[in-house]
């Protein structure tokens, strides 16, 4: 994918200085301790009101701190996911900001596919591990990781390598217990009464961590889609209007952080993947309290998609969710040796 071109005067916009930034993050180009402010003070929309029954786990806005952050590492060791995650908290505000003591934490990764970390199906157990840390040293009360896979649960707990990542950290992985749904009534314009799984309805607050994969029907699968993976029932049928209804769960489930792993990237054949010709390595997490933000970013960035293509950041964008305008947006970019 070609960068930006530069502006007449032969600089790039800020939104062409984003991309790139971005897209060479695998190449190794990174330097240490760097940190790169992209925008500046912008408006936040005025969020709409949402249906009564949402659970809004969202923390207040700080006009000082940046509303996303993009953490790239040149390190490829175990310990470099793990990095990636410290330095977006600290980017942030710090973990405290997210996480108050005796909280309830659920820690949302994709679960979804009997795959393993290689082949970039599921989020980086690495990337789970160390929010379960952080969780932990901001005094949470009980840290809870879960998913409602697609493939048999067990093993794809067991095969992504999140569940003995989890449990190393102390974390409750919770496999999804049919006995445990409750009907709910999201309120959305597609989505009424469905099944959702009792721990993201008992949470005080919630972490979204998925993975940025390509997806056969919308081109690119990210945070918003991520949701699915709270609902139990025929969730394909959601298929029929899924840009709809992806704003409906995301209008519901209102997440504290969206933390989009882009350490491994599923360019090709997504969501399930499965061959490592189509993983791309790029050492990088987009995270922030704009999840519209971090998706249009993401998506136009490995894919060149943007709200044409993907129809759900505009409608997002008018339910109050956030902007599409990502570059808009007050950004941070750090590099880590």
């Amino acid at each position: 994918m070609a960068s930006g071109n530069p502006t007449p005067e032969g600089r790039l916009t800020r939104r062409e200085a984003m991309l790139q930034l971005l897209r060479v993050a695998g190449a190794g180009t990174a330097t240490a301790a760097a940190a790169i402010w992209l925008s500046e003070h912008s408006t936040r929309p005025v969020p709409e009101l949402a249906a009564n029954a949402k659970r809004d786990h969202t923390v207040q806005p700080a006009a000082e701190l940046p509303e996303m952050v993009v953490v790239q590492c040149a390190d490829e060791s175990e310990d470099a996911p793990r990095a990636l995650v410290r330095q977006a908290f600290a980017d942030l505000g710090g973990v405290g900001r997210f996480i108050a003591r005796d909280d309830v934490v659920v820690v949302k990764p994709n679960i979804a596919w009997d795959r393993t970390p290689e082949q970039a199906a599921n989020t980086n157990p690495y990337l789970v591990a160390e929010v379960v840390k952080q969780c932990w040293q901001a005094g949470a009360k009980r840290v809870i990781v879960t998913d409602v896979s697609c493939n048999e649960a067990e093993r794809c707990f067991r095969r992504s390598g999140i569940e003995a990542a989890a449990r190393s950290e102390g974390a409750e992985v919770m496999l999804p217990d049919p006995s445990r749904f409750r009907e709910v009534d999201l309120g959305g314009v597609v989505l009424q009464n469905w099944q959702v799984f009792e721990p993201f309805l008992e949470a005080d607050k919630i972490v979204n961590l998925p993975i940025a994969k390509h997806h056969e029907l919308t081109g690119a699968t990210l945070g918003f889609k991520n949701w699915y993976g709270i609902l139990g029932g025929q969730r394909n049928r959601l298929h029929q209007q899924i840009h709809q209804s992806l704003v409906d769960l995301a209008a519901f489930m209102l997440p504290t952080l969206t933390m989009l792993d882009c350490y491994r990237v599923l360019l090709r054949n997504g969501p399930t993947g499965g061959n490592l010709e189509d993983v791309a390595l790029h050492k990088t997490l987009v995270a922030g309290t704009d999840p519209v933000a971090v998706d249009a970013y993401v998506a136009k960035a490995y894919w060149n998609l943007d709200a044409v293509s993907l129809p759900y950041l505009k409608l997002a964008e008018k339910r109050g969710l956030g902007r599409a305008d990502f570059e808009n947006v007050l950004t941070k970019i750090s590099h880590l040796d």
